[in-house]
């Protein structure tokens, strides 16, 4: 008996002696720009030039407090903290963010579900879409620690074997984003280009890289040319609003020092048609919980 093996073409190099800096190989916007859904055509206009959305209010103020309920209960519940879902901070020992919340949670589950959510995503990937990665970040005040800028297709591309540019992200916060909590940051037109990252991937990296990003980072150099063609972005909002990002924009955040927590609820969603093989740059793939092999679209 024969035996045939399918080769998956490697678009996008990462983890390599050297750093590689290479022009986006897929669409941004993968859905016809006329095609039904929540987003105006000017909007997917503009993700398509800098590669996020800002809406200032995808859920209600009511809505808000059910979500900010449910986080609050997850994150006391002893058997949250203690499932390895859950990430917590190297100093503090607070949990820092808990994992496949859409699995954990029905109420965070129905969120997915919501087609000013999911169909969104439909409309700029341009498929059904399955859930890649859910996950609440908590960051409270005094000393919360931010994520260093990184590309989180890099990741995924690198770590879960995602092959394309087919994936988007969406944010919505449930507390106050202000300028000084350490919220998002975004290069805006960064996701054009793909920077693939120099070094090796560890073994059981992600154990290290949801405390700490190490793996996956870009060099100081590339940061700053990057930066100086593109500037920074810096979202802030009212709890409800949310950022909606393209799965290559170099994006990171700071530190909390303020007294004032800030939290999200993260989604990430995956184009069936672009399922994840095996890894491009890792040794073994990631856990299911952080990057699914379950590929069911959302209904």
């Amino acid at each position: 008996m024969t035996v045939t093996t399918t080769t998956v073409t490697d678009l996008y190099p990462s983890r390599g002696t050297t750093e590689v800096s290479i022009p986006r190989q897929d669409p941004v916007v993968w859905g016809a720009p006329d095609a039904p859904g929540p987003i105006e055509p000017a909007d997917l206009g503009a993700f398509e030039r800098d590669g996020f959305l800002a809406i200032d209010e995808l859920i209600t103020e009511d809505e808000v407090a059910v979500y900010q309920q449910e986080l609050n209960r997850l994150v006391t519940d002893p058997a949250i903290r203690a499932d390895e879902r859950s990430i917590v901070e190297p100093q503090s020992k607070e949990i820092r963010s808990v994992f496949e919340i859409h699995k954990i949670s029905e109420v965070f589950a129905n969120l997915v579900r919501d087609e000013r959510v999911v169909g969104r995503a439909r409309q700029i990937l341009g498929s059904d879409v399955y859930v890649h990665q859910s996950r609440i970040n908590v960051k409270p005040g005094f000393g919360a620690s931010g994520f260093y800028w990184h590309s989180d297709f890099e990741t995924w591309h690198a770590e879960d074997g995602l092959p394309r540019m087919r994936t988007v992200s969406v944010s919505i916060a449930l507390t106050e984003n202000y300028d000084t909590n350490g919220g998002l940051m975004i290069m805006p037109g960064s996701h054009k280009t793909f920077l693939g990252c120099a070094g090796a991937t560890p073994k059981d990296n992600y154990k290290k890289s949801l405390q700490m990003q190490d793996a996956g980072t870009p060099s100081d150099e590339a940061l700053t040319k990057m930066a100086s063609a593109y500037g920074i972005k810096l979202f802030t909002g009212k709890a409800g609003s949310a950022t909606w990002f393209d799965c290559n924009c170099m994006h990171g955040s700071g530190d909390n020092i303020t007294p004032f927590p800030r939290s999200n609820v993260f989604i990430v969603f995956n184009s069936v048609e672009n399922t994840a093989v095996e890894p491009f740059a890792a040794p073994v793939r990631r856990p299911e919980f952080i990057g699914a092999r379950d590929f069911t679209p959302v209904r």
